[in-house]
């Protein structure tokens, strides 16, 4: 199982340019997750301030019980072993053939034979459908096949957390979606932490367990994926949209003169841009048929029906109305009528208090003693304070 990330009252600047202040959350292990924000939000820094690469001025991020803020460069380089980085243009040696470049780590970082080192690179290689591609250079493939051999190469130290930059940058539509069929597979095969910085809405919609936004130098929320895609919060609606109109502008804030003119231009029929609405919450992508079941995705669901009742109620909606019958007697949710007329199918329930449900097959559960605060789960603040 992958390794918890916790993070606290995290802050970095550029000298008095603050990009990001008192970021709190945690990244449970084995799940994945995704952190939006609009450009220039400091998404690529946060993921480099949790490797160490950057430091950020305050706050702690803790991994297996050490604090890489404030830890020594000794316990820090042992640390980074535990990650694996996809960074967003692969970063693959040029001069380096796929095999080399993915090999590259193990004999850096290790003592291996070539013969073992060669058994691991083409298990990830295969693992990530580049078997054959092998003798191939970075400049003879495709830009989805280089993510493709850059995530390879994250892969080989078999880390504990995963972190990817902007996986879609450069793909096309189609592409990106087979990429993001990708970490899921990987996350069913390794039961790796994943957290995945993007602004692609497709992505965040149908991949992550669990979904962040960063902006105006604040974490606006983070929590379970339901949370923040059934949000009225206007930053985030408009983010997940793709439109004008809202208080993301150019220079990522608008002022109120600009917002007003701009309410004007919209209310006389000029087109906010975006295609479509976008509400709801739609299905996960599931790992293909043949790969083993999530073993995240299960510790998840019985996390998030522990803190059901914490949650915002359009995701407390949007969670009950997405299990089975099987799981509803298994979770002891007993359902009630329609939330909001005109939702069909959303209905609400009722989880004891303290239980948790053990699902068919499964061997972890972990009985919530009746007075511990379930919030702590996922999120270190209350929903009105930002973080979910």
């Amino acid at each position: 199982m992958g390794a918890e990330v916790v993070i606290e009252g995290l802050s970095k600047s550029f000298g008095k340019h603050t990009i990001w202040r008192d970021v709190t959350l945690t990244l449970p292990p084995g799940e994945v997750s995704v952190m939006l924000g609009p450009s220039g939000t400091g998404k690529s820094v946060f993921l480099k301030s949790m490797i160490g690469l950057l430091k950020p001025d305050r706050g702690k991020c803790v991994i297996n019980g050490v604090d890489i803020v404030r830890c020594s460069e000794r316990k820090l380089y042992e640390i980074r072993k535990l990650f694996g980085v996809l960074f967003q243009d692969g970063a693959l040696f040029g001069s380096m053939n796929l095999y080399d470049n993915v090999a590259f780590p193990l004999r850096e970082h290790t003592k291996k034979s070539e013969t073992e080192i060669r058994r691991i690179v083409f298990e990830k290689l295969e693992m990530t459908g580049l078997a054959g591609a092998e003798r191939k250079l970075p400049g003879e493939i495709s830009g989805g096949m280089r993510k493709r051999a850059g995530l390879a190469r994250a892969l080989v130290l078999d880390p504990e957390i995963i972190l990817v930059d902007e996986p879609d940058s450069g793909l096309d539509p189609v592409r990106t979606t087979y990429i993001s069929q990708l970490f899921i597979d990987v996350n069913a095969q390794i039961d790796a932490t994943f957290l995945i910085v993007t602004h692609n809405i497709n992505l965040a919609r149908t991949v992550p367990d669990n979904l962040g936004m960063l902006y105006r130098k604040e974490l606006v929320m983070f929590g379970p994926r339901e949370v923040l895609l059934t949000s009225e919060e206007p930053a985030v609606k408009q983010f997940l949209n793709g439109r004008m109109d809202g208080p993301i502008g150019m220079s990522e804030e608008k002022d109120s003169a600009t917002l007003a003119a701009e309410r004007a231009m919209f209310e006389a029929g000029h087109h906010a841009g975006g295609v479509e609405e976008i509400e709801g919450v739609p299905p996960q992508l599931q790992p293909t048929p043949g790969l083993p079941e999530r073993q995240g995705a299960r510790r998840r669901k019985d996390r998030v029906m522990r803190i059901l009742h914490t949650l915002p109620a359009p995701a407390r909606e949007s969670i009950i109305a997405s299990l089975t019958p099987e799981e509803r007697r298994h979770y002891g949710v007993h359902s009630a009528r329609p939330a909001h007329a005109g939702v069909a199918g959303v209905q609400q329930g009722t989880l004891p208090t303290g239980d948790v449900a053990r699902l068919p097959d499964s061997d972890w559960t972990r009985p919530l003693p009746s007075n511990s605060d379930t919030s702590s789960d996922v999120t270190r603040r209350l929903p009105e304070q930002g973080n979910l």
